[in-house]
C-alpha cells in the first residue's frame, strides 16, 4: 500500500462490503439537517405552520354528502329505485358510521391519545364495518349489491372531497 501511495496510483476498488456500506448509511442519515422555519416557508409557502382545517368532523360530512348524492343517482337511474337506493344509503352508512365512532372516541381522548389507542380506534372501525355487512346481508333480503358497494367505495374515497374543500 505505501508503494502505491508513493507512486501515485489509483487503488483498485473495494469488493461490495455490506459493513462498509451500512456505516456509509449511518454517516447519511447523520448529515440530515431539519429546515428552519424560513427554510420551510420559503419551499411550502407562508401556511406551512398552519394547523390543518382538515378534522375527522369534516371529513365524515363530506362522506355524507357523498352517499346522499349516489342514493339520488341509484334511486334515479335504477330499474327498482326503492331498493337501489336504500341499498346505496347502507353502503354510505358502512362507510360513515364506523368515522363516526373513531371521531367521537379521537375526541374524548385528545388528551391522552397514543398510539395504542388510534389502533384500538382503527380495530372498532374494522369490527363496525364488518358488522354492518353482516347485519345488512342478513336483515335486507332485496339488497342491490353492486348500488350497495359502489356507494361504500366512493364513500370511503370521500376525503379528497374535503381535502378539496377549504
Amino acid at each position: 500500500m505505501a508503494d502505491r501511495q508513493r507512486s501515485g496510483a489509483q487503488p483498485t476498488p473495494r469488493q461490495h462490503d455490506p459493513v462498509s456500506t451500512d456505516m456509509r448509511d449511518d454517516e447519511q442519515e447523520q448529515k440530515i439537517v431539519p429546515l428552519t422555519r424560513a427554510e420551510a416557508e420559503r419551499l411550502f409557502g407562508p401556511n406551512v405552520s398552519r394547523p390543518s382545517r382538515v378534522t375527522p368532523f369534516r371529513v365524515i360530512t363530506a362522506q355524507v354528502i357523498v352517499s346522499l348524492l349516489v342514493t339520488l343517482v341509484w334511486w334515479a337511474l335504477s330499474a327498482s329505485p326503492r331498493n337501489a337506493a336504500v341499498s346505496a344509503w347502507l353502503g354510505g352508512m358502512v362507510g360513515w358510521v364506523p368515522g363516526v365512532f373513531f371521531a367521537l372516541r379521537l375526541k374524548v381522548s385528545r388528551d391522552r391519545l397514543t398510539v395504542s389507542s388510534l389502533v384500538v380506534g382503527e380495530a372498532i372501525k374494522v369490527m363496525t364495518t364488518i358488522a354492518l355487512f353482516v347485519a345488512i346481508a342478513t336483515l335486507y333480503p332485496a339488497v342491490h349489491w353492486v348500488a350497495l358497494l359502489t356507494t361504500f367505495v366512493l364513500v370511503l374515497k370521500a376525503h379528497w372531497l374535503a381535502l378539496a374543500i377549504k
